[in-house]
């Protein structure tokens, strides 16, 4: 994955509460609606027990925008109800990359 640099990266990283419970659908429908808002550029996710959701912006206002839309407010408010323990969110420029392939 080659972007523009200077972009922007919002780190989710979070454990889970016990159960689906609507989970595994809700994260798709979110990826699919994250890559329809303007601004955005990629997303990564892994989860082993600790959960990392990476994805990528060309700014802080289309995260802003992202944060604020509805459909992504109520899946936070979700959640925090109902299917995280514990998460934290962190934002980051990202101004050089490089990566090794074999």
């Amino acid at each position: 994955m080659e972007l523009q640099k200077p972009y922007y990266a919002v780190i989710f990283t979070s454990t889970r509460t016990e159960g689906d419970n609507g989970y595994g659908q809700m994260a798709a429908e979110m990826e699919q609606l994250a890559r329809q808002q303007p601004g955005f550029l990629d997303f990564e996710s892994a989860r082993d027990g600790l959960g990392v959701t990476i994805s990528y912006w060309e700014s802080l206002e289309a995260i802003a925008n992202w944060k604020a839309n509805m459909d992504h407010r109520a899946a936070q408010r979700n959640g925090i109800k109902k299917w995280y323990s514990w998460y934290k969110v962190r934002i980051c420029k990202v101004e050089r990359e490089y990566e090794f392939t074999k």
